[in-house]
C-alpha cells in the first residue's frame, strides 16, 4: 500500500468515527432543506472533505419526496421465508448463476484464494441484490442521501452515509454523475452502503478505481472482502447454525434474506 492510500485510509477512519457529531440539524418536509444543505456544506470540510468537492458534488441537489415515501413503505421483510423466496428467486436465476460461475471462473477462483469466500455465496448475493448487475438502481445517490440525512427519522445514520459518499467522490473512485443507485443510496452491483464502500471496496481489476457499479470483479471481490472482515471462515458451510451463516446476518439483518442467500447459494452450487 503506498503512502497516499495509507493517508486516505487514516482519513476515512477519522471521518467515519466523527461523522455522528456532524450537527446540521434535521427537518421534516421540503421547506427547510435548502438551509440544512447550506449548513451541511459549511460543516462538512471539518471531516476531511474539501470545500470544492462538497460544493461541486452537492450543487443542484434538492429534496426528494419520493425517497421519503419509499422510506416509509418497506414491507418485503414482513413476508415469510417461503413467500420472500418465491418472490425473489426462480429457476432461471439459479441457472444464470450457474452459468456465471463458469464464465467468471477465473475471477471467482482468485477471489476465493484471497478472501476465502466461495463463488455460490457471491453469486447468490449478486443475483438477489441486482439480478447479477442487471439493475443497480437509477436514482442519484447524493440526492437520496442528502434527503435522508436531512429527514429526522434516521438523520445521524444517513449523515454518515452522505459524508462517506462524498469521500468516494473525493478519492476519485466515481464522479457524482456516475453515482446512481437504490433509493436509500446503496451503490453498485451488490448494493453497498457508502460507508461500507469506503471501508471495504477494492480495486480487484486494477484499473485504478474502486468501481462497484461498472466492474463486476471489483463488486464481487469487495463483497468477499466485506464478508471476510466480518468473520467468514474459508472452507466451511453456510447453512443455519454455522459461523458463516452468522456472517450473512451482517450483510442483511432480515432473517428471510439471510436464509434466501444460503438456500440460493446451495442451489447454485449443485
Amino acid at each position: 500500500m503506498d503512502l497516499k492510500r495509507v493517508l486516505a485510509a487514516g482519513l476515512t477512519a477519522a471521518i467515519l468515527s466523527t461523522t455522528p457529531a456532524l450537527a446540521a440539524g434535521c427537518g421534516n418536509g421540503a421547506p427547510g432543506f435548502p438551509g440544512w444543505l447550506a449548513q451541511f456544506k459549511a460543516e462538512a470540510p471539518r471531516y476531511g472533505l474539501k470545500p470544492r468537492v462538497v460544493e461541486s458534488a452537492l450543487s443542484g441537489v434538492s429534496y426528494d419526496s419520493k425517497v421519503i415515501r419509499l422510506d416509509r413503505s418497506q414491507h418485503s421483510f414482513k413476508l415469510s421465508f417461503e413467500q420472500f423466496y418465491a418472490k425473489r428467486v426462480n429457476n432461471a436465476m439459479i441457472k444464470r448463476g450457474q452459468q456465471l460461475r463458469q464464465s467468471y471462473a477465473g475471477v471467482f477462483r482468485r477471489i476465493e484464494q484471497r478472501y476465502g469466500v466461495p463463488a455460490p455465496i457471491l453469486l447468490s448475493i449478486w443475483g438477489l441484490e441486482t439480478n447479477y448487475g442487471g439493475f443497480s438502481g437509477n436514482m442519484p445517490v447524493l440526492r437520496s442521501l442528502a434527503t435522508l440525512a436531512y429527514d429526522c427519522r434516521r438523520s445521524r445514520f444517513f449523515t454518515e452515509e452522505l459524508v462517506a459518499a462524498l469521500m468516494i467522490v473525493q478519492r476519485g473512485d466515481m464522479r457524482p454523475s456516475e453515482m446512481r443507485g437504490a433509493w436509500a443510496g446503496e451503490i453498485g452491483q451488490t448494493q453497498f452502503l457508502a460507508t461500507n464502500y469506503v471501508k471495504y471496496a477494492v480495486d480487484f481489476d486494477r484499473d485504478g478505481r474502486r468501481d462497484l457499479i461498472r466492474s463486476s470483479a471489483d463488486a464481487l471481490a469487495s463483497t468477499a472482502n466485506y464478508l471476510k472482515a466480518h468473520g467468514w471462515r474459508a472452507g466451511q458451510g453456510w447453512g443455519p447454525g454455522t459461523a458463516n451463516h452468522n456472517v450473512l446476518k451482517q450483510w442483511n439483518k432480515a432473517t428471510v434474506y439471510q436464509k434466501t442467500i444460503a438456500v440460493m447459494a446451495s442451489k447454485i452450487a449443485q
